[in-house]
């Protein structure tokens, strides 16, 4: 019998039906959404230039461009695991 290029562990984790989950999904998120001024979010997904943009961008509009972490942390709340790890952790997609 052909096993079509699958292995044994390809099988049991199918057998298995383990969802997905994303480890930095939910830390990403809660950073954005209640430390966004600080950029925080940022700086935990590795986005060093980004966060020193948003710290910037905070100081110069007084505070008004901190809306941009809030609104991203509430995105990744409303994404799969899936989506968020392609996007924002192997994808490394610095803004919304």
């Amino acid at each position: 019998m052909e096993n079509y290029g699958y292995t044994k562990t390809d099988n049991q984790n199918q057998q298995n039906n383990v969802p997905y989950r994303s480890e930095k999904k939910i830390p990403a998120a809660l950073l954005g959404i209640l430390v966004g001024w600080l950029a925080l979010n940022k700086f935990y997904l590795g986005y060093t230039k980004e966060g020193i943009i948003q710290i910037i961008l905070n100081i110069v509009t007084l505070g008004v461009a901190s809306i941009i972490p809030f609104i991203e942390g509430i995105l990744y709340l409303f994404m799969s695991d899936k989506q968020f790890d392609d996007t924002y952790v192997y994808g490394k997609k610095g803004w919304l």
